[in-house]
């Protein structure tokens, strides 16, 4: 009843596979939307993995990532800084 199906992950724009054994548990379980994403990027997704923004620490001036973006109105603290203000 079910055949494979291409679709397009909406993050990274590979192509996965949507198995007609994925496509018969979504449906047994009610699901009605196909998954956007391929596997790599949901398991990215569930681990709570963020995009990471460039930032200059404020207090000790070393390149630093963070998982906002910065606006340049408060200051922003490398992991290190930022657990010693606290």
């Amino acid at each position: 009843m079910y055949q494979d199906k291409n679709l397009t992950c909406k993050d990274c724009g590979g192509e996965f596979v949507f198995t007609a054994g994925e496509q018969e548990f979504y449906a047994e379980k009610g699901f009605e939307n196909e998954p956007q994403r391929c596997k790599p990027c949901r398991d990215g997704r569930k681990r709570g993995q963020k995009e990471m923004h460039p930032a200059v620490c404020a207090s000790c001036g070393v390149e630093t990532q963070v998982p906002f973006a910065p606006r340049g109105d408060r200051p922003v603290y490398c992991r290190d800084c930022f657990s010693n203000q606290q």
